[in-house]
């Protein structure tokens, strides 16, 4: 017969103030400055010309064996969790590149600048060869650490109808714009 844990095990493990995580790997990509990097690792509206940038993740040997990645190829795409180590301070809100110039708060971002800077990323997975998978659509910086790896799968990923406050608001009034003066809303 199993053991279980006492009922209230929960209520008798302090609550951590300090968590660490080590790099699972790194990414080659060829972004070296911020400026320039995508935001996001799909692109909302293409250009016809546009080619997603490849890329490479570098998992460790001393830290994630060449089995982990078993059964991994089957997937279209993953999910990239990164620290981005070259934000070292953070604000509570934020103006966005895009978009009315409005301070938001950062939570409801994705900007970099974060109390915990941690990334996520969902590029194509192209192939695996050993502990390096190429990818294509990265947004993110080379030599950035990686924390952990997951698959997409998109009945639990991705929610298509679900309503995202002013980012909604801003795709509403960019539409507007573009039936009533074409040209991507430009006179």
């Amino acid at each position: 017969m199993p053991k279980f844990p006492p009922k209230d095990y929960i209520q008798s493990i302090s609550f951590p103030s300090e968590i660490t995580l080590r790099p699972i790997g790194v990414v080659h990509s060829p972004y070296k400055e911020r400026h320039g990097t995508p935001r996001q690792s799909q692109l909302r509206n293409v250009p016809e010309n546009y080619q997603p940038a490849i890329a490479q993740i570098e998992l460790f040997h001393d830290i994630i064996p060449t089995i982990a990645l078993k059964d991994m190829e089957g997937f279209e795409r993953i999910w990239i969790i990164s620290w981005l180590h070259l934000n070292y301070h953070w604000n509570p809100t934020v103006i966005l590149p895009r978009g009315p110039r409005v301070r938001r708060g950062t939570m409801a971002t994705r900007a970099p600048h974060r109390p915990n800077p941690i990334g996520l990323s969902a590029p194509k997975l192209l192939k695996i060869e050993g502990l390096v998978l190429h990818v294509e659509g990265i947004d993110l910086l080379d030599q950035t650490p990686v924390l952990d790896i997951k698959p997409y799968v998109p009945y639990c990923d991705a929610f298509p109808n679900a309503r995202s406050g002013y980012v909604n608001d801003m795709e509403d009034a960019a539409v507007h714009e573009e039936d009533i003066f074409g040209n991507n809303g430009r006179l």
